[in-house]
């Protein structure tokens, strides 16, 4: 098949041992970012596969229309940026491991870091030291803090774990169905939403973005957190009812915030008033950015790849298509 990849920003795919999977096919690697949809059909339009890096290139119908030799797009996880029904009008099957059971060790690696950053003030002390002024103020502990994880997840129950071993005191919150679960785990539940947000010293977010989870995390809540307090998002930024968190910082309530998703990506304003906030420590999505995750993710991507080549496809999102077909 002819397969292209998208966004592969620093070439790192080829160079991965689940890269050898797709030996038998014509793979064109794309290492930059096209947003015009008549560019990127021109450079797509003889592609029968496509495989996406996430969410970093949106699939929509428009683009669709303009491929008529796709065929599939292979995957990993949910789906927001792809426009199934547009898929499933024009004959291209969409495959996607949801990974049950697997959580992300990186991203959450990386909310565990970003939760250190945040309370010990780590880029202020580094900029500090390098500058020549030592110290920068004073950091928290996290040992007898509470850290409430909103969303009764893999990814979050992974950073429980880690929390834990610093002997923090964990509480959750979620979905009534999260809650029940939770409850059933026998871990703590938070009394009620205030009660969550306004005991936490940190709150972490791991939820799914889907369409009744989109602006989750309001004003309100914010409103309710402590004024030393620190926010954590590193799963979307739609899960966030869109300028809150800004107006939340500019309110000193949390005080501080670290996150590494926004509302728009690749964000490469400086200026940005929410990138460029005081109270702000950011990373540029990179979550799932490491080579053991790519590793991971992209041997189920191009095993999909194989699977459909093979005629026997494996995690059909849309497979009335295959069936169809056949």
């Amino acid at each position: 098949m002819k397969v292209h990849i998208l966004d592969d920003w620093f070439d790192t795919l080829q160079g991965l041992p689940c890269f050898g999977k797709l030996s038998k096919h014509d793979v064109k690697v794309w290492t930059d970012h096209v947003e015009d949809t008549d560019e990127l059909a021109a450079r797509l339009h003889q592609a029968q596969a496509l495989v996406l890096f996430r969410e970093r290139t949106k699939i929509s119908r428009a683009l669709i229309e303009k491929l008529p030799d796709l065929k599939l797009i292979s995957q990993r996880s949910v789906y927001p940026h792809v426009d199934v029904q547009a898929c499933s009008d024009h004959g291209v099957l969409l495959c996607s491991n949801m990974h049950g059971g697997t959580p992300s060790y990186a991203a959450a690696e990386l909310t565990w870091a970003l939760i250190m950053a945040g309370m010990r003030d780590l880029p202020a002390q580094i900029a500090s030291a390098k500058a020549g002024h030592w110290q920068a103020g004073v950091g928290k502990t996290l040992r007898g803090r509470q850290l409430g994880l909103y969303g009764y997840g893999r990814i979050a129950r992974a950073v429980a774990g880690y929390a834990e071993a610093f002997g923090m005191n964990v509480v959750w919150w979620s979905s009534g169905e999260g809650r029940a679960r939770a409850q059933a785990d026998g871990v703590q539940v938070a009394p009620d939403r205030d009660a969550f947000f306004a005991k936490s010293d940190v709150v972490s977010i791991h939820v799914r973005l889907k369409p009744d989870t989109h602006g989750i995390v309001t004003a309100s809540d914010f409103a309710q957190m402590q004024s030393d307090a620190l926010f954590v998002n590193t799963s979307r930024a739609g899960l966030i009812v869109p300028g809150a968190l800004l107006d939340a910082l500019n309110a000193g309530r949390p005080g501080k915030a670290a996150i590494d998703v926004f509302d728009t990506e690749p964000l490469t304003d400086p200026n940005d008033p929410l990138l460029s906030h005081p109270n702000l420590i950011a990373t540029p999505h990179i979550g799932f950015v490491t080579e053991d995750e790519f590793d991971l993710q992209f041997a189920d991507i191009f095993d999909q790849v194989n699977a459909y080549a093979e005629n026997a496809p494996i995690h059909m999102i849309n497979p009335e298509i295959w069936t169809n077909a056949r």
